[in-house]
């Protein structure tokens, strides 16, 4: 799973808005998050029909977050602006692409634990997580020499 420029934007958007609790600008968001305006503006309309952020027009107008911030599942955003979360299509959940070599393939039980590992973060972390500095950590199994 690789998230794009979209998704990594798309967050700094969410995280800048969890920051305030009014209405920010597209300009400041632009300027804060150093993303180009017309692509944010495609970003911020994404997030808004998503449901993640609202927006008001007018003179004081620009963005707010929708829901509160320990209700933003970052995985349940990154799937819904990137897709699957699985390295490889052999082991995605929701976009499963056979492969001629799957059976017995000694890759798919690896390429399954980084789709399960990175999902069971990515699942467990909410924007409120982040705005907090609290992320998941997973035990790191470490090969003694």
């Amino acid at each position: 799973m690789k998230v794009s420029t979209r998704g990594e934007y798309a967050l700094r958007a969410l995280i800048l808005l969890g920051q305030h609790s009014g209405v920010i600008s597209i300009g400041e968001i632009a300027e804060k998050t150093l993303v180009p305006v017309n692509y944010l503006e495609q970003i911020l309309l994404q997030l808004k029909n998503l449901g993640y952020v609202r927006s008001k027009r007018g003179i004081r107008g620009g963005y707010a977050l929708r829901k509160p911030p320990d209700q933003i599942v970052i995985g349940e955003v990154i799937r819904q602006l990137e897709g699957p979360l699985a390295p490889m299509g052999c082991v995605s959940v929701t976009a499963y692409d056979p492969c001629p070599l799957e059976e017995g393939c000694l890759l798919k039980p690896l390429w399954t634990l980084i789709r399960d590992t990175v999902a069971r973060l990515l699942e467990n972390t909410t924007l409120e997580d982040l705005l907090e500095g609290r992320i998941p950590r997973e035990e790191r199994r470490v090969k003694k020499a």
